[in-house]
This record gives structure tokens, sequence and C-alpha cells, in this order.
């Protein structure tokens, strides 16, 4: 059995292989996209502190619906299999067949839930990373992360905050109907930092 930090590093590799073979086969197609999830705010994590970077098991990825059949060709000429599931698309690899491993992609200008109160926004608002690809706006990440409010979203905009991505001055660019779910995390302590001990 390989030792555990080998099977961890692996496995992240692997995710940032997708990610970048992903948005590589998207880009040379032209089909406009925004990286989103765990990935993106990685991404503006990084850009503030790499040391504070969490890893995701997976790749979320957002496309504009009308081109739904030239990601699925793209996606699959670069060896990916596709797979319908609800409102997305998953992409996955012959060697990764585990669907939560894979490339997840939703549509823009869509409610992710029927009881969401925000659509998804337009692809157009992504920026380009170091890297080359392209990842979703700060501002409309936060939105999508406030909207959904699961615990990974709370944790991500916690990792925002705490490297000063974002600060609790956001609240007024954001919908109303957003603010107080953002206040709410802005005043909720953190965990204690033992680093500092």
């Amino acid at each position: 059995m390989a030792p555990v930090f080998e099977l961890y590093f692996a496995a992240v590799e692997k995710v940032r292989q997708r990610l970048m073979r992903a948005t590589a086969a998207l880009d040379a197609a032209g089909v406009a996209y925004a990286v989103i999830g765990g990935n993106a705010v990685a991404a503006w994590v990084a850009e503030k502190d790499p040391a504070a970077v969490r890893t995701t098991r997976d790749v979320d990825m957002m496309v504009r619906r009308e081109d739904r059949d030239a990601v699925v060709t793209a996606m699959e000429a670069a060896g990916f299999i596709t797979h319908v599931v609800r409102r997305f698309l998953i992409f996955t690899e012959p060697d990764a067949p585990n669907r939560r491993n894979g490339v997840r992609v939703m549509f823009s200008g869509e409610r992710v839930q029927p009881s969401y109160s925000h659509e998804t926004p337009d692809v157009a608002a992504a920026l380009t990373t170091p890297d080359g690809y392209r990842v979703l706006d700060l501002e409309s990440l936060l939105i999508m992360k406030l909207t959904s409010l699961r615990d990974r979203d709370r944790t991500h905009m916690r990792d925002l905050l705490s490297v000063g991505g974002i600060t609790g001055e956001w609240s007024h660019r954001l919908p109303p109907g957003l603010r107080g779910r953002f206040d709410a995390i802005v005043g909720t302590p953190e965990e204690p930092d033992w680093t500092d001990e």
C-alpha cells in the first residue's frame, strides 16, 4: 500500500490535471465557460495567501445552455465520458468513473435548485487566472455561495474572509435578499487559530 500522503498528493494533482484538461478542451473549442465552486474559491484565496488554499475533490464549471452540444463534443474529444444528471452534465474519465469526482457542468442564467432566489450569473463574468483558465469573478461567486448556502459554501466564504479576499464591507454590493446571510457569516466567530499559541 502506498503511503497515505503519497495517495493524498496524487489525488490533489489528479483534480488539478482534470481541471486543466477540461478548461483546455473548452478553450480550444471556443466555448465560453467559468470555473466555479471550490476551484474558483481556491484561485481567489491563492491570490492573497497560497498557504490558505483548501483542496477539493471535483471540478465545477458553468457554461451557457446554448453551448451544451459544443461542450459535450469538446469534452468527449478530450477523453471524458458524458453523464446527464438532473440539471447538470457530469464528465468522468475512463480510469475515474465515480461521478462525485468528475467535472460537473451547470448552466448560467438558471436556478440550480427551484427554491433558490437567484439564477447563476453569466459566464461573461469571468477572469483569466495566471494558469490560463477562466474563473468566475469574486462578486458573482460570492452571490452563488450565498444563494446555495451549504456548509461548504459557508466554509469557502470564511476562507475568503480570513485572507482578506472579501470583507464585511462587501455587504452593500450584494442583492438585498442576500445581505443578511452574508452579515451573519461575517459575524460568526472563526475557530481558534492554534498556530498563534
